[in-house]
């Protein structure tokens, strides 16, 4: 059994250790309605990706808030979820726009459910993102200049600041590393959140698009309040508070759902 395969349930298993900071093998098995050996089993693939400490009997939030997990596990945790809100993303971009796509496998998968789209200019200063979109005939791709991040091939650094200040687009979408219970939305590398702070500036939308792995989940540096987005895609129902954080700061939550297509909560 994969991450993928089990993704509700273990993203269930998550936000409960987030919510509690610590719980028992045992604790969890009567949340979830499931055995002690399922549990384990999720557990155990948390934990290898990163997202969950063990100790004996149970598991914790891991301690570390200043360094994100590496980019293949990333790629592997919630792929289908991801690709569910880049369908639902991609649903919503019109042809012939122009829109930014920043660093991340979310941005990532969305870039692959643009593919079909005709007459789009994309500006990003993710490489592994332009390279997708290189394959699109119809789709013109302007890279960013600057420093590249070996580990995930993000562009970052000053220059990236600055040739990303030159455009104003029709959309601009970001993806984060934590959103937490303060409404703030964070991630781990500062050079790139002065790259995500500068495409929020040049959207005319801006669009948040993040798996319900990111709840509760926290990050170093911040990057935005939620108020800051017009806009939220993730993969199922936000926990509480975000249902009120977000109705407070009037940002429109999609959640994509089995049909790809994403229905926006009410």
């Amino acid at each position: 059994m994969s991450v993928n395969e089990s993704n509700p349930r273990q993203l269930k298993l998550l936000a409960a250790v987030r919510e509690r900071g610590a719980a028992t093998v045992e604790e969890l098995a009567q949340l979830l309605g499931v055995t002690l050996q399922t549990v384990r089993r999720d557990v155990q693939r948390l934990a290898e990706a990163g997202l969950l400490a063990r100790f004996h009997g149970g598991v914790r939030v891991p301690g570390s808030t200043t360094e994100n997990i590496a980019h293949g596990q990333r790629e592997a945790l919630n792929a289908e979820g991801k690709s569910r809100i880049a369908r639902a993303v991609a649903a919503e971009v019109p042809n012939g726009c122009s829109l930014i796509l920043n660093v991340g496998t979310t941005a990532e998968a969305i870039a692959r459910a643009l593919l079909r789209h005709s007459g789009l200019r994309v500006i990003t200063n993710n490489l592994n993102v332009a390279g997708i979109l290189a394959a699109n005939a119809q789709c013109e791709v302007i890279v960013a200049g600057g420093t590249v991040r070996s580990r995930d091939r993000a562009v970052v650094g000053e220059t990236a600041v600055d040739f990303m200040r030159q455009f104003r687009v029709d959309i601009a979408v970001v993806g984060c590393s934590g959103i937490e219970a303060d409404g703030t939305v964070r991630d781990f590398d500062l050079r790139e959140v002065k790259v995500a702070q500068a495409i929020l500036a040049q959207g005319r939308e801006v669009w948040l698009a993040a798996d319900a792995s990111k709840f509760n989940r926290p990050a170093m540096v911040q990057l935005a309040e939620l108020s800051r987005f017009d806009r939220l895609f993730t993969d199922a129902p936000p926990p509480a508070p975000f249902p009120d954080l977000l109705e407070r700061a009037q940002v429109r939550c999609v959640v994509a759902g089995a049909d790809a297509t994403g229905d926006p909560t009410p």
